[in-house]
């Protein structure tokens, strides 16, 4: 499979001129070798121009996060870590299969902390089995006693053909409410606030200085490129996605075939993309940029902002219209509600 990655690096090179942003994520790449972190890192640098200032992201699992793994990564200039805690709840990780308990979290964080990075956020997850209102709550007061840079929470999300939708299809699973999900958001926005973290977009809170640059790329409809089965990429105008099937994949990239689908964006399709990443933000959506740019119709703006105002769900300058706290409870709602069709 890594001979396959870096072979589509070099088979799409010219798709960036610079790179701002990496982010190895998208499973586990901390389980990476040595030699095939090095043998990436070298094809970047050998085809793609990277500043010392490019942020440099690793999605790590806690339990691999030791001192060699550590160092490692810190030599091959990787800069941000994204370590994916979900909670501090031995119980609860021992039903979401994972192997790392919570003093692993604890200690990964701290013993990447006394390694030098200087930059790490934390993934924390809500809605999880059996998890109540005490335990949530000792989750966001733990994550924030670690002082990380940045904290990514999300609902979880129960799947058809999945154990969890298997459980739940059986009534085997208690999981929270909606009404009980929408009031641990609420809680987490008000904690994380209280705490000195800014909420840049629903998802995700940082301190001062410390958004995430790769995130805020896709919500500000930037180039990006993706690499590997299922990776996304985005020119501009058109959408790229690459094979999901490791086996179909790898064969195409090793036989000199393009492994992805494009599909172009039409007038509509990058509009509703624009709303759909924008109002996730706490920028929200530029009027002038939706109007001008886009071309949306100003009768039908000003429809929606007359039904969606007086419930308290948004807020609306001369320059922005973006959620409030209510709103955000609601945002894929609200989203649908200014997508053309």
């Amino acid at each position: 499979m890594v001979h396959a990655l870096v072979e589509e690096l070099k088979q799409r090179k010219n798709f960036l001129t610079t790179i701002d942003t990496i982010y190895f994520g998208g499973g586990t790449p901390s389980v990476l070798s040595n030699e095939e972190l090095i043998l990436i890192f070298s094809v970047l640098h050998d085809h793609y121009s990277i500043s010392s200032l490019t942020e440099i992201t690793l999605e790590a699992n806690p339990d691999d996060i030791n001192d060699a793994n550590l160092s490692l990564w810190l030599s091959c200039g990787i800069n941000r870590l994204s370590i994916g805690c979900q909670t501090f709840d031995d119980a609860i990780l021992t039903q979401l299969n994972r192997v790392h308990r919570s003093v692993d979290s604890m200690n990964a964080f701290q013993l990447a902390r006394d390694k030098g990075f200087n930059n790490i956020s934390i993934d924390l997850m809500f809605g999880l089995p059996d998890q109540d209102v005490k335990q949530w709550t000792k989750d966001l007061e733990m994550a924030c006693s670690l002082k990380p840079e940045h904290i990514s929470a999300y609902g979880l999300t129960i799947e058809d053909n999945t154990v969890f939708g298997s459980l739940a299809k059986k009534g085997r699973l208690s999981v929270p409410g909606e009404e009980q999900q929408a009031s641990y958001y609420e809680q987490m926005m008000q904690t994380l606030l209280e705490k000195g973290y800014e909420q840049y977009e629903i998802s995700n809170f940082s301190l001062p200085s410390y958004k995430s640059k790769h995130n805020s790329s896709y919500w500000n409809q930037e180039k990006y490129l993706g690499i590997g089965p299922s990776a996304h990429s985005f020119d501009g105008e058109n959408r790229m996605w690459n094979d999901s099937n490791n086996m179909t994949y790898i064969k195409k990239i090793e036989s000199g075939q393009i492994a992805y689908s494009t599909e172009a964006l039409s007038s509509m399709d990058r509009t509703n993309e624009y709303i759909l990443t924008a109002i996730r933000t706490k920028e929200g959506i530029d009027v002038q940029r939706l109007i001008h740019e886009f071309n949306y119709p100003t009768d039908q703006l000003n429809e929606i902002l007359r039904l969606l105002t007086p419930n308290g769900w948004i807020e609306e300058t001369q320059e922005q219209i973006f959620l409030t706290t209510s709103g955000k409870l609601l945002a894929d709602e609200i989203t649908l509600k200014f997508f053309l069709n």
